[in-house]
C-alpha cells in the first residue's frame, strides 16, 4: 500500500507497469485482471487526490521517433483490434488531452539527448491506454498524454527514456506503462490455455530480475 498522503508530500513515488491483456477486459467480468484494475485506486494506489495528469506508454503505438499525442479537448477512442464483440466498439473513453504535458515531455526528452521528438495533434488513445484507464479511472476526468515506443530501439533506449521522465512524478503525474511481458497470440491460440514454456521462462527471469534490482 502507498502512503495516503503521498501526493501532498511531494508527488508520486511509484511508476506502474500494467499488463492490459485482451480488450475483453473492458466488458468481461469473469477476467480477474478486470477486477484488479477496477480496484486500482483502492488497493494499489489509494491516495486521496487524483493524479494531476497521466502519461501512459502503450505497446500498441510504435513509431521511429518518440511521439506524443498532444490533444486539445476530449481524446478519441481508437479501436485497434478486430473481430471482437460489438459492445467493445461502442465504448468511449473521452479523457481530456494533456497538450501542456506533451510539450513538457517533448522538451525533457530533447534536453536528455533524444534528438527528434514528434507531436501528433490528432491521435487519440489506443486500447493499450483506454482499456486499463477506463477501469482504473472510469470518470475519464484526468488529462491523459500517450507516448509511443520505438521497436527499432533496444531496452537501454527505453530505460533512459523512463529515467529522463521520472521527475514528472514529483509534479503529480502518474506514469503508466501498458503492454504485456510477452505477446504472441498465435502461440496462445495453439496452446489450449496452457502457458508456453518460453513465456513462463521469460516471466520467471523478469520477476527475478525485478526483485533483485538487476
Amino acid at each position: 500500500m502507498m502512503n495516503t498522503a503521498l501526493l501532498n508530500m511531494g508527488g508520486i513515488k511509484e511508476t506502474f507497469y500494467l499488463s492490459h491483456g485482451s480488450p475483453m477486459l473492458s466488458v468481461d467480468d469473469s477476467l480477474p485482471a478486470r477486477h484488479f484494475l477496477k480496484s486500482f485506486t483502492q488497493r494499489v494506489f489509494p491516495v486521496p487526490e487524483k493524479p494531476k495528469s497521466i502519461l501512459i506508454i502503450s505497446a500498441h503505438w510504435e513509431t521511429t521517433f518518440p511521439t506524443l499525442n498532444a490533444i486539445d479537448g476530449p481524446s478519441d477512442t481508437i479501436y485497434d483490434f478486430y473481430n471482437f464483440p460489438k459492445p467493445l466498439y461502442e465504448l468511449k473513453y473521452p479523457a481530456p488531452g494533456a497538450p501542456d504535458l506533451a510539450r513538457k515531455v517533448k522538451k525533457m526528452l530533447e534536453t536528455a539527448g533524444f534528438g527528434r521528438v514528434d507531436e501528433d495533434k490528432k491521435r487519440g488513445l489506443d486500447h493499450g491506454a483506454w482499456v486499463p484507464l477506463m477501469l482504473m479511472y472510469p470518470d475519464a476526468d484526468i488529462p491523459v498524454c500517450q507516448l509511443s515506443v520505438q521497436t527499432n530501439m533496444d531496452a537501454t533506449h527505453h530505460y533512459n527514456l523512463g529515467r529522463a521522465l521520472a521527475p514528472l512524478k514529483k509534479e503529480g503525474v502518474l506514469i503508466v506503462g501498458s503492454g504485456s511481458a510477452t505477446h504472441n497470440l498465435r502461440s496462445m491460440q495453439r496452446s489450449n490455455n496452457s502457458v508456453a514454456s518460453w513465456a513462463a521462462e521469460f516471466d520467471n527471469w523478469l520477476q527475478e530480475s525485478l526483485l533483485s534490482g538487476r
